[in-house]
Order: C-alpha cells, then structure tokens, then sequence
C-alpha cells in the first residue's frame, strides 16, 4: 500500500528556489533514508510532508486514514509532567476504555442489575466488545511497552518519576523520540533521530526500528545506523531528488556507477555531435556535398541532445600536517581518576599512546570521556594518577563545543587572530578549502550553522599543524560528505589521535584501537569498532558459558560428550567466518550480475552492435565477468551445503 506520494515539488522562498521537481514514495514497511549535503532541503522537504511547511508546486498525496507521526531534530519535550505520566498520555484513549471496562463491572456486580437479565446482558455485550477493543489495541502491554522504549533509550524504572523540566536538552530529545515511538503512526518521519544518543542506545534503537511495523522516512548523518536499517535512498542534490535501492553504502556505489555510466555517453554523444557539425561545417558550401551536410544537419536536429550530467556539488578539501614528529611514546595514562570537585566519574584508567596510534575512546553518555580528554589537555584537574606526553609532542585539540562558537567576530579575523603573522591571501585559501569564499569570509561566526562553525574549528586545527590530535565528537554537524572527507584526512594523517565519537562508521574507518572507558576503569581493544564489539560478545558468550558450567552438577561436567568451551568457541568462530564469506560472495555475485547487465545494455545500443570490435571488447568482458561469477557461485553453494 503507498502512504505517501510526492511529485514535482517546489518550494521557494522569494526568488530563491529551494526545491525543485522533488519525487519521492513510501509504501508499507519501507526504510527510506533521505541523504544530501547541509542545506540541501532535507530537514524542509520532511516539514513539508509533515504539513508544518507550505509549497508552492506539486503535490503530495496521502490517504485519509494514514497516521503520521513527524520528529524535528532536536525537539525536546518541554512540560512538568514526570517522565512517566508523559509518557502514558500516548493511551489516553486506552485508559479511558479500561476506566469504562471497570464501571461495567461494578455495575455488573450490582444486585438489581444482576436479576434484570435484559440490562445484564446489554452491559456484557458491551463489556465483551471494550475487553476486545481494549485487547487489540494493546491494553495489556502498554505499560510493558513503555518501560521497554524508555529502558531502551537510557531512563531505567528509578528515572521514571524524575520531573521532564529539570532535565537535560539531550534527554528531552530522547523522550520526544520515545514518546513519537509509543504512538506507532503507519509513517514514522525522523529527522536526526541519532543525535544524543551513544552507541548502547544507537544499537538499541536500530534493533527496534529494524522490526517496526510501520515505514519510516529519515534524515541522518550517521552512516552505521543507514546501513544497518535503510533499503532505499533519495539524494536531495542540487535542488532535486534521485531515488537509489539499497543500503547507504550501496548507494555510493550506484551512484558512482551511475554517474560514470551517465557521463560515458554524454561523452559519446557528444563526440558523434561534434563529427556531425564539423562534416557540415567543411561540406555545406561545396555544390557537390551540400546536400549530405543538409541531410546530417537534420540528422543533428533530430537529436535528443543529453545534458552533461552533474557531479557533486563543489566539497571541502583539507588534509592535516605536522610541522615534526614526536617521539615514540606520545602519551601515558596512570591510574588515573577523574571527575569534578572530588567527585569521581571514572578512575582506574590506563593508556599508552606511541606515534601513529589511531584510539576511539568509547563508552555510554555521562562515562567521563570528554572529561578525560579535558583532563589530559590540563583543562581541568585529575583527581589522582599521573599523565605524561613524550618528546617533542604538540597537542591539537578539537572540542565538540567549538562548533557552538558565539564569537561575533568576522570568519576570516577568527582565523586571522589566532595566525597572525601568516598573510591575508593564505588564510583565504584555507578558508577557501572549507568552502568559505568571496563574502562568506566577512560573516560573523556567531551567525553561522552548525556545521559552518564545525568547519571554521577544523581549519583552525589544521594550521596549528599539531602532531597529536585529541578530538572529541569531531563528526558532529558535519553532513556526510564532509565526514567522509575528514576521514581521508584522518587516516592520512602522519601524527597520533585519540578521539571520541559516537559515529561507528567513522571509528571502523579511522580507528586502530578501541578503548572502553567505564567506571572501574578502562579496556583496550587491538581493532575497529566491529571488532570491539565481536570482542566483546565473545567476553559475555564466555561469561555466560562459565555461568552455566557453574549451575552443572559436577558429574556431568566430567562427562565426555560436552564439549569444552575451546571447542564451542572455534566451531562458533568458524561458523562465523563462514556466514562472513557467504556475505561477501553474494556482494561480489550481486556485483558481477550487475556489471553484466550494464555490458548487456551497452551491446544493445545500435553505435555499439554496428561496431564489430567494441562488440568483441565487449563480449570477452561480459565472458570473463561470467566465469568470475561462475566461480563464486560454485563456491557459495558449496559454503550453503
């Protein structure tokens, strides 16, 4: 059934077009993500749909009985109801029925209504139909429900009588999200839902939108959580909307695909366009070629001209220098504890850091990550242990807070006070780099987004060249390309960093080393974050495998049929690499299917099958494609066995 159709939308402010032909549907059960740079539209299109917009073309078609529930990014709730009487007014309705159900049996348990069998049977008939009611809509569970969404996104049962105004704005949102999930609209319209949450409650609300019963529809930057759930994308770019199938990662490679396919025979076109005019050019004055230059200048009218297809839209470019390098050992953590007026967050904490260390510091919300960070650059005081840096280490360091910058001075002074000495012209080619150009430089900084302040704190980081890089949330605000370009310059990175980030995607990317931080301490991990978290299933698998030796009588532990947690272990593991292959081999045979396919196209087109040896190139491509995937085919099917 289609929820939601939108076709040839426009919205405009003044002269200005914002959007322009957008299309997009949604049907039931669909995972639709909506992807695009920062300011593209996104966060408008999703009001518009919400109806909190109005647009000025097109239309947007949506039946009647169609629930629609719409999230904005960073909408908190703001009441002085405690979280869980907020919560239950989403069953307003339902407590209403159970209310009534109450009445008709204290009204049943009357005598005189007892006797009267007429009145006695008109109130079962009734009573029967609300218990039905009451049933089918969830009676039984909603309180189960609620404790559920809220335990999920990080309030357990001791939260739930904690007033809503006293809390913080992060924690607002996540009640907002939790409520908009309690109500189940057919149409679920997320606009950023990830942002506070850390990567325990990420996990979590991927695993319940992964099995909602609605569609949802959903603008985020982070990466991990669109693979994860999304099965389409629509690209909002340059004014308009592409619809690509797949995951988010599947959708960089179709549109890279598409793209280089597109240009290919824009190219083509053009070349034969540009044989045809010079043939007239050289030919139509000639008495005795006039009218085959006529004929061909037909020939050239008649063409359905393709227009050059467009690329990105310009990014930013910037990478990270050192100006030398530091000795081996960069940093030492020692029994370090931390926290705020002799309050300890967390204690027991060891690091060693040497130079070329990539190290993702994780943990849930309020763990004291940032604190530790503050701590190491002296910004505030440890409670106990020792923190050393090695030779020859400068520290650059990047606060999540920087990109919330009030300063009301010009861009270009921002950077220009900090490097004085360095000339006009070079600090507007830095700026230039993070897409400040022309009068952009001449705003203030306090009149900046989000995600321009986040660039204005980068350029500055990369012209303190520093060799060792501490950066908390250093993905925050930015939009996915510019993630993706911050990564590259990450990884090509020649100094040590140590970061903090909630993004999976970009810790898979950037990170070497992975390090817990909890309460009682902290935990190293030699990988990225898939393999921290393949470690730490491991750990709990292991835990609870103990548990249930512990819980065996000891005669049956000595017996020779149970096997030992080794064995258990190996065979899991091999069982593990097995589904990976499979994984990966029907990638490569969905990849392999494709790439002939698009050879099948080609060989279809009347300027190639007229070609007797681009149809040969073809064919020995299309052949050695096929025994590739006649390869892997045979491989996954002996993998199934």
């Amino acid at each position: 059934m289609i929820l939601l159709q939108v076709n040839g939308l426009v919205k405009q402010y003044g002269a200005d077009v914002i959007l322009s032909n957008i299309k997009l549907e949604v049907q039931t059960r669909d995972r639709v993500a909506l992807v695009g740079r920062n300011g593209a539209g996104k966060s408008t299109l999703l009001k518009i749909i919400a109806g909190e917009l109005s647009y000025d073309g097109g239309e947007i078609i949506k039946p009647k009985d169609v629930t629609m529930g719409y999230l904005a990014q960073n909408t908190g709730l703001e009441t002085s109801l405690t979280i869980w009487e907020e919560m239950i007014t989403v069953f307003a309705e339902l407590q209403a029925t159970e209310r009534e159900i109450r009445r008709l049996e204290q009204e049943m348990g009357r005598e005189e209504v007892f006797t009267n069998e007429t009145r006695y049977n008109k109130l079962l008939s009734d009573y029967d139909r609300l218990q039905q009611t009451y049933k089918e809509k969830g009676g039984y569970q909603y309180e189960a429900d609620i404790r559920s969404i809220l335990s999920g996104l990080g309030f357990p049962i001791e939260t739930h009588g904690t007033v809503i105004s006293t809390l913080s704005g992060g924690q607002k949102t996540r009640l907002a999200l939790g409520k908009m999930l309690l109500t189940k609209p057919d149409l679920l319209i997320l606009d950023e839902p990830t942002n506070h949450l850390d990567i325990e409650t990420l996990t979590w609300l991927e695993q319940y939108l992964q099995g909602y019963p609605g569609a949802i529809l959903i603008v985020s930057h982070d990466r991990y959580f669109l693979d994860r759930l999304v099965t389409q994308v629509y690209e909002i770019s340059n004014k308009q909307s592409k619809k690509f199938t797949g995951n988010y990662s599947k959708y960089l490679e179709e549109k890279a695909a598409s793209y280089e396919l597109e240009m290919k025979r824009y190219e083509k076109q053009q070349e034969e366009v540009s044989k045809i005019q010079d043939f007239i050019q050289r030919n139509i004055a000639r008495a005795s070629t006039t009218k085959r230059a006529q004929s061909r200048r037909k020939q050239l009218e008649r063409m359905d001209l393709m227009e050059r297809p467009l690329g990105d839209e310009k990014s930013a470019s910037f990478h990270f220098d050192i100006d030398r390098q530091s000795g081996n050992d960069v940093l030492k953590v020692k029994d370090l504890k931390i926290g705020y007026a002799n309050e300890a967050i967390a204690q027991h904490i060891h690091m060693h850091l040497t130079r070329g260390d990539s190290i993702a510091l994780v943990g849930p919300n309020g763990i004291g990550k940032s604190t530790l960070l503050k701590s190491i650059i002296e910004r505030l005081k440890p409670l106990q242990g020792t923190i050393s840096f090695g030779s020859n280490v400068t520290v650059g360091y990047y606060d999540q807070e920087q990109a919330n910058l009030t300063s009301s001075k010009r861009v270009l002074d921002e950077l220009w006070d900090e490097f004085p000495l360095k000339p006009e012209k070079e600090i507007r080619t830095v700026l230039g780099n993070f897409l400040f150009s022309g009068d952009d430089v001449l705003k203030p900084v306090s009149s900046l987004s989000g995600g321009e302040k986040a660039r204005v704190a980068l350029a500055k980081l990369m012209m303190q060249r520093s060799n060792f890089l501490i950066l908390d949330e250093p993905t925050n605000h930015l939009d996915l390309n510019s993630k993706e370009i911050l990564e590259n310059a990450l990884i090509g990175f020649p100094g040590t960093l140590l970061f903090v980030s909630h993004d999976r995607y970009f810790i898979n990317r950037v990170a070497t080393k992975v390090i817990e931080l909890s309460r009682e301490g902290s935990e190293e991990y030699l990988g990225d974050y898939d393999y921290y978290v393949q470690k730490k299933a491991e750990m709990l698998e292991r835990a609870q495998l103990q548990q249930e030796e512990q819980r065996q009588p000891a005669k049956v532990e000595q017996t020779a049929e149970k096997r030992t947690y080794l064995e258990d272990k190996e065979r899991k593991k091999l069982e593990r690499q097995r589904i990976r292959k499979i994984e990966e081999l029907e990638a490569r045979i969905m990849e392999w299917e494709e790439q002939i396919a698009v050879l099948e196209e080609k060989l279809c087109l009347p300027e190639v099958f007229q070609d007797y040896e681009q149809v040969q190139q073809i064919n020995a491509e299309k052949q050695a494609l096929q025994e590739q995937l006649e390869l892997d085919m045979a491989e996954w099917e002996n993998l199934q066995e």
